[in-house]
């Protein structure tokens, strides 16, 4: 294969789940513009109509559908849906994903962070644990076994999950249950990469960092806000969503053909450590 069609997707089925806005949107917007034929589902009816209204404007062929991830009878007529109005189904992104609230500290206070007791362990309810890992995590399961499902007949596919850093790496400021759902979902990515293997489907992980989206109630939007964690990166600037599109395409495409298994971090370095 020449190396300008190692990129080339134009004319596969995709699906992109969490594409109402931010990362989703992104990926779903790199994946049409490529020439590839997308399905957006997000859980916000009215976000997910506008913006898929938006990019059919443009001329990218394009659906969309509001559809909750941790409703899996709903998510599996999606893929049936996607699969009836564009033939097949080639690539799918597992992102959707939700915030698990506050973590036990806010922020700084001079040199020290500021315990949070709404965060702490043992306020956390029943609720608030189990809703972000049926999203999260539930999400992804179901999400990848609806794909399975289409993509073995064909013996080909790409799979691909955003996790997170925080799959890795704790952080006081979230939720412990986002952290645990996205730890569980990277290790689910590679038990399903290996398991798929041998139909020639791939499975990896995009890790995101500090990225301008709406995770958070919208938080990382403060400039105030993006200023003081653009000062903690080695880049000095955070992450836009326009920054994934690259990643996205890159695993989406047959460049990616011999990577499965694998979690690829993109946070402007900020896990290598304070530079400057």
């Amino acid at each position: 294969m020449k190396c300008a069609e190692l990129f080339n997707i134009a004319g596969q089925g995709a699906l992109v789940t969490g594409a109402g806005s931010g990362l989703g949107l992104a990926i779903a917007e790199a994946l049409a513009e490529s020439g590839a034929r997308v399905t957006l589902l997000d859980v916000d009816a009215g976000r997910i109509a506008a913006e898929t209204g938006r990019l059919e404007g443009l001329g990218y062929a394009v659906r969309g559908a509001a559809v909750d991830v941790s409703d899996h009878v709903a998510l599996e007529r999606a893929f049936d849906a996607a699969v009836a109005a564009h033939g097949r189904l080639d690539v799918v992104f597992a992102n959707a994903g939700i915030d698990s609230g506050p973590g036990f500290v806010t922020g700084w206070s001079g040199s020290q962070r500021t315990r949070n007791p709404a965060g702490a362990l043992e306020s956390y309810s029943d609720e608030r644990w189990n809703r972000v890992i049926d999203v999260n995590l539930g999400g992804v399961f179901a999400t990848l076994r609806a794909a399975a499902r289409l993509m073995k007949p064909q013996r080909s596919g790409k799979l691909i999950v955003t996790t997170s850093v925080a799959a890795y790496q704790c952080e006081p400021a979230i939720g412990s249950a986002y952290m645990a759902a996205k730890a569980g979902a990277a290790h689910f990515m590679r038990c399903v990469a290996l398991e798929l293997a041998a139909f020639n489907i791939t499975v990896n992980a995009i890790a995101p960092g500090f990225f301008v989206t709406n995770i958070g109630g919208g938080h990382a939007k403060n400039p105030d806000v993006q200023a003081a964690m653009a000062k903690l990166m080695p880049m000095h600037r955070v992450g836009l969503p326009d920054d994934i599109k690259g990643l996205a395409l890159f695993l989406a495409s047959p460049a990616s053909a011999y990577l499965t298994g694998q979690q690829i971090t993109i946070d402007g370095g900020w896990t290598l450590g304070m530079a400057d």
